[in-house]
């Protein structure tokens, strides 16, 4: 093995216990979350989380009983519209049904129309209604906000609202996950002085890019900064790529990304 391929495997390591297993598609059923949560099994460790539609998350915590892996779901997705009674609806039915964690979309486009009390609101009761049972993890959706200083902006007026980890996509629009874009978000997290994560979501699809991410977070961090709790990817196909890497399966292309 060279030293390049070494390293490559170090990263696949690090990242595979880093990784949200998605399936966000509209046809998702319940063969396809018993799928999902076996493949979050895999032969060399468990990942982090997945990550799936509402309805499905007590049969997820079912079926991840006694894993370790954490049950995500998704509030005001993927359009992140500004009604607010509709994303708590949506929280409540994860944190009620058993959900560890919930993925919620902020109003970016109310945002960005200077409407960032409704987006805070928003956020600030999701986290309320999360309680102490789960943990918020708030879209920014970065791909659709115009520069890394309002990336940045956004990021600080999440934070300040209450959430416990931000995201930059949900990968349903053109552009997700930026290395320029995860460098805004981890500066607000960092300036915030908060014990806050980041989860780079939506397009990296190999074990090379995810490399590129951490790589980022532990320059601008500190090489301990990362770990289950703080950093996440927020992919399907990646899976395939670092199990390939790690040696094992072979090669697959990667799955549509869920988010």
């Amino acid at each position: 093995m060279t030293e390049t391929d070494s390293d490559l495997k170090a990263v696949a390591a690090r990242a595979l216990g880093l990784l949200d297993l998605t399936s966000l598609n509209d046809d998702d059923d319940a063969q396809t979350v018993t799928a999902l949560c076996a493949k979050a099994r895999t032969a060399v460790g468990p990942v982090a989380a997945v990550c799936i539609w509402p309805r499905f998350v007590a049969q997820a915590k079912d079926l991840l009983h006694g894993s370790g892996i954490k049950v995500a779901a998704v509030a005001n997705f993927p359009a992140g519209g500004d009604d607010i009674a509709a994303a708590l609806s949506d929280t409540r039915e994860i944190v009620g049904a058993g959900g560890d964690e919930v993925d919620l979309v902020m109003p970016y486009t109310q945002w960005l129309a200077g409407e960032r009390d409704l987006a805070k609101r928003m956020i600030a009761d999701c986290k309320q209604a999360c309680g102490d049972k789960a943990r918020l993890k708030v879209i920014l959706e970065t791909g659709r906000l115009d520069s890394a200083d309002t990336i940045y902006e956004a990021s600080g007026d999440a934070i300040t609202a209450g959430a416990d980890m931000i995201k930059t996509s949900t990968g349903k629009v053109e552009v997700s996950a930026t290395l320029e874009a995860a460098e805004a978000m981890l500066r607000a997290i960092k300036d915030s002085g908060r014990d806050v994560g980041f989860k780079a979501a939506g397009g990296i699809r190999d074990t090379a890019a995810a490399g590129e991410y951490l790589a980022l977070a532990d320059r601008l961090m500190g090489p301990d900064w990362v770990d289950p709790w703080r950093f996440r990817f927020g992919a399907s196909g990646l899976l395939n790529d670092l199990l390939a890497v790690l040696g094992d399966e072979a090669p697959a292309p990667a799955a549509e990304e869920g988010y």
